[in-house]
């Protein structure tokens, strides 16, 4: 291979240099010989050592990420106007003293995933100048002393280390603006105050100088499992200290949630439905720091890899890549319908294929691992490298399966002191034990006596924010509470399950839902089991309510049937149905609104990406505005049209989107995005509802959708097979070579989102790879890792390895525009938690267009 050539700024003498991704293991002479170089980048290369870059004596800027360095290089102390310093993703295991106390002007430090523990205590010398520090994905136990020396810091990185706690003099001295301390077993604070960020921690520890800490043992536990496993009979029994049998009518539908007390240890249980309709909504609350029960019917359970896929490997698998890290005790139910022997023998076969499940992953991380480590251009998949390097470094810890007959009491007990022996071990919760200002605990108990004994809070425990202070501040203890911090308050309560409170959404701020069932009741009642049948049972009653008659039910029917679409009228009558069945009528027109005036359910469906709103027009308006980037779509002027609300979980047939598609061509341009271990259970249905939200004209079924953007069409279709988990993209070939940034543009749209979605299972590697176009070949191209540009090579050919066949670079991925053309800025896409994206500088052109009614 060619040794490709470094690039410079204008003219030989550039105080600017980029060496990035040139596979260097030496600096080379005639650049260490420009001693005007002031900004030098030599990010992605094979450096071990630095020798000779004291002699860039004017450096300011040097950027080291992603080498193969582990002695720190003690050169850079010659560096004296450094600003800017970048050694993270390397292997440095320890800083020398006397380094730092050279660099006087040292504004930004990166040293995040190496294998630190300590950092040297003339770090101080920077404390005038130092701003930005990021010691993320290190070994650190406690936060260096030498850091609370550092004045001017600004912020600071320092997730995912091994910290317990964090010093109240950090947030006394420093002028913190940003914070980030996740991934950490923290007791003081803990990580559900920290994630409210510094102002939170900083009223935190203000409330802990007024008062003395109290300790607080607080578990959280989810029971999942298969239906009718026996998830409710456990979490009931457990909690009445009996033996309590349920009947079949009476088991979980959606979630329901209760508190349990026992030696000193509060336990919030969630009772988790086990159908697979419900986990659309179920993966919202499944939260780390959680002991999962995984309840296992061992009268179904049938020595075959199947059975163990559909009771046990799916949830494994579902939590690996939701909540990794996570504590998981097997429990085996039924065993009153099963011999001795049989249960014994079951015990040892589900534990068996759960090690061989756990041993599997390990292996196909670590030769994920390899393929980049051998690569001949490794320097190019840093960023998915460690992306699965931290994935390694997390497990599931699965305890020893537990057998129980529920109808046993002395199970029960067994039982109860298997679990309060787990949650004792320090090593299995390191942060059981969590220190609280009294006023946390005085407003969680003034709480639940609200929801109990107020008359000002209805049954479905919802009220405003402005009276529950109001409420609060009436108790002589409570007087001094003030609104900010009840606010931070609600954020840690909200965190660990006990509220809920969703602040950032608009039309949801002021309310504060003391008890979740609300929620629970509201989304069971549009995402569950049966619900067609719902349908067809609205009452006459219900539906005079509604304005609606029988024709009007049988067309709701239908049109859910035909088109997994709901319209408001349809949702409200269900809603009033249940709401009334479970005592909540009053909460009713709060919720789902009047028949002119979308209510807060509206609002909590689009944030949970449940389904789409879409009107039911019959063609394009030709009098609209062209989309231009950066600016919202031009909304609809037709009252007359009725909304309807789009349900990707209940989509079915896909011939209606293959035809629209017209069939798969061969000069398509063509794109993999693979998932390990597989796509999550609701990805690839939330994945639509966002870039359906996007593109105005789509057409969605259960595993396929097809988007327009200006006349052009991209397919979007899901192979969810075991070992071939992929989301395939497909975009016709532009005519012209011009159309190519377009093709891209919109293909990177799609991707863009994806990753978005993807930060919510930390447990799941995604890499991007596109077929060789050659017929038959089986060779795929590898992207390399996707930075804030949309470009990602320079290449003008790309040659197959396996049938040496050349292809021009923009038919395989994003290429950078030749230097003789003048590029238009990349684009960048910024996605909210609504699926909604805003561009920068694109040439993404769209017209606004409706929903065809052939949806």
């Amino acid at each position: 291979m060619a040794r490709r050539g470094f690039r410079q700024g204008q003219g030989e003498c550039s105080s600017e240099v980029s060496l990035s991704r040139l596979r260097l293991r030496v600096l080379p002479l005639e650049v260490l010989q420009n001693s005007n170089t002031e900004n030098l980048n030599l990010d992605r290369n094979k450096l071990k050592h630095l020798t000779g870059i004291s002699n860039l004596c004017n450096l300011k800027k040097l950027i080291l990420s992603k080498n193969d360095i582990t002695d720190f290089p003690e050169e850079i102390r010659n560096l004296v106007h450094l600003e800017k310093l970048e050694l993270n993703q390397n292997q440095i295991r320890t800083i020398p003293e006397g380094i730092f106390s050279f660099l006087p002007k040292l504004k930004h430090l990166r040293l995040n995933n190496n294998r630190l523990d300590g950092l040297p205590k003339d770090l101080a010398s920077c404390s005038s100048s130092l701003q930005y520090l990021n010691l993320s994905n290190n070994l650190l136990q406690a936060i260096p002393i030498v850091v609370l020396e550092l004045r001017n810091l600004q912020e600071f990185y320092v997730q995912n280390n091994m910290l317990r706690q964090l010093p109240m003099e950090m947030f006394q001295v420093m002028p913190l603006k940003m914070f980030k301390v996740n991934g950490n077993p923290l007791r003081k604070p803990p990580y559900e105050v920290c994630a409210g960020g510094v102002r939170q921690i900083i009223s935190y520890f203000n409330q802990l100088q007024s008062y003395q800490a109290e300790e607080e043992r607080r578990i959280k536990m989810l029971f999942l499992g298969s239906s009718l496993a026996g998830k409710s009979t456990i979490c009931k029994s457990l909690k009445q200290r009996q033996a309590v049998q349920l009947l079949k009518e009476e088991r979980t539908v959606g979630i329901e949630i209760s508190e349990f007390h026992i030696q000193g240890f509060n336990f919030l249980f969630w009772d988790f439905a086990g159908q697979l309709e419900y986990y659309m909504t179920h993966h919202v609350f499944i939260t780390p720091q959680a002991l999962v029960i995984l309840v296992i019917n061992f009268q179904q359970y049938q020595f075959s890899n199947d059975s163990f896929k559909d009771l046990v490997g799916f949830w494994i698998n579902n939590l690996f890549m939701r909540v990794p890290d996570s504590v998981v005790l097997p429990i085996g139910t039924h065993i009153d319908a099963c011999g001795e022997r049989e249960v014994e023998e079951k015990k040892e076969d589900i534990m068996n294929k759960i090690q061989t499940m756990l041993e599997e992953r390990r292996t196909n991380l670590a030769h994920l691992i390899a393929n980049l480590e051998e690569n001949e251009e490794s320097e190019f998949y840093v960023d998915q490298w460690n992306r699965l390097k931290e994935m390694e470094n997390c497990t599931l810890t699965i305890l020893d399966l537990v057998s129980v007959n529920c109808l046993d009491y002395e199970d029960i007990k067994m039982l109860e002191g298997t679990i309060l022996d787990h949650v004792k071990n320090e090593i299995i919760f390191p942060n059981i034990i969590q220190v609280l200002p009294p006023v946390y605990k005085q407003v969680e108990a003034a709480v639940v006596d609200i929801v109990q004994n107020s008359e000002e809070v209805a049954e479905n425990g919802m009220i405003d924010f402005h009276l529950l202070h109001s409420e609060l501040s009436c108790q002589h203890h409570l007087s001094h509470l003030d609104e900010e911090l009840l606010r931070d308050i609600l954020r840690y309560l909200h965190r660990i399950g006990l509220i809920i409170w969703y602040e950032e959404v608009k039309q949801l701020e002021s309310t504060v839902f003391l008890r979740p069932t609300i929620l629970i009741t509201i989304f069971k009642t549009l995402v569950r089991y049966g619900l067609m049948q719902q349908l067809e049972h609205i009452s006459v009653d219900i539906l005079i309510g509604e304005h609606a008659t029988i024709r009007d039910r049988t067309n709701w029917v239908w049109t859910f049937k035909s088109k997994a679409m709901l319209c408001q009228r349809a949702m409200r009558a269900l809603l009033k149905h249940q709401l009334c069945v479970d005592g909540m009528k009053d909460v009713f027109e709060e919720m789902v609104g009047s028949r002119s005036q979308k209510g807060k359910l509206f609002s909590l469906l689009e944030h949970f990406e449940i389904c789409l709103e879409v009107r039911n027009a019959r063609g394009l308006s030709p009098r609209a505005r062209p989309f231009l980037p950066g600016q919202p779509w031009e909304p609809v002027q037709n009252h007359e049209e009725e909304v309807l609300y789009l349900f990707p979980t209940y989509l079915n047939w896909s011939e209606e989107v293959s035809m629209m598609w017209g069939g798969d061509h061969a000069e398509d341009l063509h794109i993999r995005l693979y998932f390990s271990p597989e796509i999550p259970e609701g990805f690839f249905k939330r994945l639509m509802v966002k870039v359906c939200s996007f593109f105005s004209t789509h057409w969605v079924a259960k595993a396929i959708c097809l988007l327009i953007c200006s006349g052009k069409p991209l397919l979007i279709k899901a192979n969810d097979q075991k070992g071939y988990s992929y989301i395939e993209l497909r975009c016709r070939k532009p005519a012209e070579r011009a159309g190519f940034k377009l093709a891209w543009d919109f293909i990177m749209t799609v991707i863009s989102i994806n990753h978005k979605l993807l930060e919510e299972w930390p447990g799941l590697h995604l890499c991007v790879k596109t077929p060789c176009r050659t017929s038959g070949c089986p060779a795929e191209f590898v992207w390399p890792d996707v930075d804030d540009k949309t470009t990602v090579t320079k290449e003008e050919i790309k040659t197959c390895g396996i049938c040496a066949h050349q292809f021009s670079t923009e038919l395989l991925l994003p290429k950078v525009p030749s230097e003789q053309s003048h590029p238009q800025a990349p684009a960048r896409y910024y996605v909210t938690s609504y699926g909604n994206a805003t561009f920068g500088p694109s040439t993404v052109h769209v017209e606004r267009q409706n929903i065809l009614d052939r949806l």
